[in-house]
C-alpha cells in the first residue's frame, strides 16, 4: 500500500497516459492544462472521472498526467485506466469495486489494418458490372 505519490501507465488504442497520483484536493491536470480545459466534452470528462466516482474519491486525490498519441477519446480511456491502476495500488481493497465496473481491464480493440487491393480495412472498391 503506497502512502505518497504513485506513478502508473494506462493505454487505449495508440494513446498512452502516464500519471502521478497523490492524496490531495481533487486537482487533475493533463499536459499542463486543467482537466476540464483539456477534455472539453462531458462524456470524456466522465470517462476520466469514473474510477474516482466509483470509490467516492473525486476530491481525495491530485492527479498529474502526461498523455501522448491517439486522439482525445483514446487519451481519456488511457487516463481512466491509469487512474484505476493507481487507486488499486493505493489500496488493494479498492480492487473488487474497480474490477466490477471493468476499470482495471485494458480495452484490447485496435484499429484494423488496411488490406492490399482495397481502399480500407473492409471496404471494397466500387463494383461496375459493365
Amino acid at each position: 500500500m503506497a502512502t505518497e505519490k504513485t506513478a502508473t501507465t494506462g493505454r487505449r488504442k495508440t494513446a498512452v497516459a502516464r500519471i502521478q497520483i497523490a492524496p490531495g484536493t481533487g486537482k487533475i491536470s493533463v499536459n499542463g492544462k486543467s482537466f476540464d480545459e483539456y477534455f472539453t466534452t462531458v462524456s470524456m470528462q466522465n470517462t476520466v472521472l469514473k474510477p474516482l466516482e466509483v470509490l467516492n474519491a473525486v476530491k481525495n486525490y491530485d492527479v498529474e498526467a502526461k498523455t501522448s498519441g491517439g486522439g482525445l477519446q483514446g487519451q481519456a480511456g488511457a487516463l481512466s485506466l491509469a487512474i484505476a491502476r493507481a487507486l488499486n495500488e493505493f489500496n488493494e481493497a479498492n480492487r473488487p469495486l474497480l474490477k466490477a465496473d471493468g476499470l482495471l481491464t485494458r480495452d484490447p480493440r485496435m484499429r484494423e489494418r488496411k488490406k492490399p487491393g482495397r481502399p480500407g480495412a473492409r471496404k471494397r472498391f466500387q463494383f461496375s458490372k459493365r
